[in-house]
């Protein structure tokens, strides 16, 4: 293959934060970069919009929390950056008006709500047994995410020296269901653990797969900690230092252009695109290709027409702001701690599983559960300073167990009123009482299907990992995914730099960083 004359040292499709990562890397490294996006600005779902007409209120739309983006890659790139720690893990409405608040910064306070729920000290004392091994996992398991994928064995003695053989088991090698009922009595308790490996993935407690115990890890293990922070500004402030990071140091982002086919032989490559502005076609000729898109899509890029898995993702994303926080049938706390963490809903271990079996059957869950969290109590800048000065507060709300098949023979405002309803139960006043206006006088609420996430971002049937996550060693990656988890079936110079890559999902720049060792190390 003759490359182009217009030719670079690598070519990155897709401007995620993945892809800038990968970019940033390569450019600091020498190399001529290009980035191609699709759509008119770079961030991927890591970007920060403002959804609401006429309404100054810079919401993160797609994605929210930042666990896995590792300080390694933060120094490395010299990002300018805040992210900041929540002080409520979390609330949990239980009874009639009553509720379970874990405060990171009050173990006491946090021991006498477990002492209300359970009558005992005992769940709040395997409360914290858990999760004192899980930290031990994540202080052993995290550092090797940013290095060559290890094999089973490694990570295996990686984590049985940290936390025992017993551990390994549990969150390695047996469905995380077992781990939850050996080591929890209360159902609401077994309900806040269990959510952590439902995010985005449709599955049971006892799921054969273990793609829940993928979920559940990544979920635990962020930067050692398993810390979830607030990315001051909105999301987009993290995909904005990378952009500015992958600019800084050279490479060229290009947005407007759709990358139509991707051709390469191991040793040269050439990227198709149009620019959607003008559209006018260009190939540009590159010595490597790194796809921070999805597997589908680089499968339909290079023309592989072979039968894939069908990929769904499971979720259903709301993003509100009101004029106020709503008052709570539970008034021994107060709302702005309890929306400070993560708020669950109808989320108790008997209710997930029946949400599962209703959703599998094709019938939206009732109750439908979901998380909610708000992200202006941590990070008031994403208002302007008049909704700041009004009292407005924004609400993003993930529901589970909402897989694309239950779309569209259910439609999003169906699907919006399921996840309400159970939340509206817990509240003490009308939530529409409470939810602002726009400039057209609607209710600023939206709601996004997994459908709705394939259209706006090209995941797979709305998966917000690709496809499902597997866990990080090399046994469990797809035979070509290489030294460091990245390679393709289709040559040796195209790779995933996306979260469709083993040790991908969530906002990490992971993947990315990982792409961009394997060109370096070439």
């Amino acid at each position: 293959m003759n490359l182009a004359s217009d030719a670079y040292d690598a070519v990155v499709v897709g401007g995620g934060h993945n892809g800038l990562v990968a970019a940033a890397y390569l450019a600091r490294a020498g190399w001529r970069v290009a980035v191609l996006e699709r759509q008119d600005h770079a961030g991927g779902a890591a970007v920060s919009a403002r959804v609401f007409p006429g309404v100054d209120a810079r919401l993160s739309r797609y994605s929210y929390l930042v666990s896995l983006l590792p300080r390694k890659i933060v120094a490395d790139l010299g990002l300018r950056l805040e992210l900041r720690r929540r002080r409520y893990s979390s609330y949990t409405p239980y009874g009639d008006g009553h509720g379970l608040l874990v405060d990171n910064g009050d173990s006491g306070a946090t021991a006498a709500g477990f002492r209300a729920l359970t009558g005992g000290d005992v769940e709040f004392a395997a409360w914290q047994e858990f999760y004192d091994r899980t930290r031990r996992v994540a202080e052993a398991v995290f550092p090797t995410l940013t290095e060559p994928l290890p094999d089973r064995a490694a990570l295996r003695k990686l984590v049985t020296d940290a936390a025992g053989e017993e551990t390994w088991q549990a969150l390695f090698e047996r469905p995380i269901g077992e781990a939850v009922e050996a080591a929890f009595a209360d159902d609401v308790v077994r309900g806040v653990v269990l959510t952590d490996a439902l995010i985005g993935t449709f599955a049971r407690a006892h799921d054969a797969s273990l793609r829940q115990n993928a979920c559940f890890l990544y979920h635990v293990i962020g930067n050692g900690t398993g810390d979830w922070d607030v990315p001051v500004g909105g999301m987009g402030a993290v995909s904005g230092a990378l952009e500015r990071a992958a600019r800084a140091a050279g490479a060229e982002i290009l947005t407007g252009c759709e990358v139509t086919s991707v051709q390469a032989d191991g040793s040269a490559a050439e990227v198709a695109f149009t620019e959607t502005a003008t559209g006018a076609g260009r190939t540009v000729g590159a010595r490597w290709v790194l796809c921070n898109a999805s597997p589908r899509e680089l499968a339909r890029l290079v023309g592989d027409t072979d039968e894939v898995e069908p990929v769904e993702g499971a979720q259903l994303k709301v993003n509100m702001l009101l004029t106020r926080l709503p008052r709570l049938r539970d008034r021994s706390v107060d709302p702005r701690a309890a929306f400070a963490g993560t708020f669950h809903i109808a989320e108790g271990y008997r209710q997930l599983e029946q949400a599962y079996d209703q959703a599998a059957a094709g019938a939206l869950p009732s109750p439908a559960p979901s998380e909610i969290y708000c992200h202006s109590l941590t990070d008031p800048s994403i208002l302007s300073p008049e909704l700041r000065e009004r009292g407005h507060q924004t609400l993003t709300l993930f529901g589970l167990h909402q897989p694309a098949r239950l779309f569209p023979a259910h439609d999003r405002d169906a699907a919006l009123a399921a996840v309400l309803a159970p939340l509206q139960a817990v509240l003490d006043e009308p939530l529409t009482d409470c939810l602002a206006r726009d400039a057209d006088g609607e209710l600023c609420i939206e709601a996004r299907t997994p459908l709705d996430l394939d259209a706006d971002l090209g995941l797979p049937g709305g998966n917000i990992f690709h496809r499902p996550l597997v866990l990080p060693f090399a046994e469990a990656a797809d035979p070509t995914a290489g030294r460091w988890g990245v390679g393709t079936p289709y040559a040796t110079n195209l790779l995933l730099c996306g979260a469709g890559a083993p040790r991908g999902g969530g906002v990490s720049g992971i993947p990315g960083h990982n792409a961009a060792m394997a060109v370096l190390g070439r």
